[in-house]
């Protein structure tokens, strides 16, 4: 996870240590969860990682999902997101983030074109309305997904790292 991403963990859950989730939660794991599901038609979504707060704090529950998509995203956004210029699409709110990007990779070899990968981040359990600056919460999400599908599309090996830039491009499309 980037410096950025860790300070955006901060500004999401209030904490900067956390508890460790399972070992089967890492960016490796990811890809190679994402690569076996990749020709299965049932399988379509995975965990990625979880994040919680220590015990003792208030309860915080941040989930980091991967889902295959079938095409380029289309269509409008629903309200609450910010559109940015990350990937193919790049949503985010003031509770949860999605990411999209095209991966070419040998791992993914598909004759009809590149995958497409989503990562989401979201606050699961007991969700409240977002309190604060909720555009710096926006930026935070933003990033924390940024990060995770950066490092995720460097384990996969896709060209141009899915078209990702190297930071998080946190300005309105």
């Amino acid at each position: 996870m980037s410096a950025d991403a860790a300070q955006a963990l901060k500004l999401i859950t209030g904490s900067s240590r956390f508890e460790a989730s399972a070992k089967k939660y890492t960016v490796a794991q990811a890809a190679a969860d994402f690569v076996k599901a990749f020709w299965d038609p049932k399988v379509y979504r995975g965990d990625a990682c979880r994040v919680y707060t220590p015990i003792g704090t208030p309860d915080f529950q941040l989930r980091i999902t991967w889902r295959r998509a079938h095409s380029a995203p289309s269509g409008n956004p629903a309200q609450k997101f910010t559109v940015l210029k990350m990937g193919e699409e790049t949503l985010a709110a003031a509770d949860m983030a999605h990411v999209q990007f095209a991966c070419k990779s040998g791992k993914l070899a598909d004759p009809l074109g590149p995958a497409h990968i989503v990562i989401g981040v979201e606050r699961w359990g007991m969700p409240k309305p977002p309190e604060g600056d909720i555009k710096a919460l926006k930026n935070a999400y933003a990033t924390v997904a940024h990060s995770f599908s950066l490092a995720m599309a460097k384990e996969l090996r896709c060209e141009k790292n899915g078209g990702l830039p190297a930071k998080p491009v946190l300005i309105p499309a």
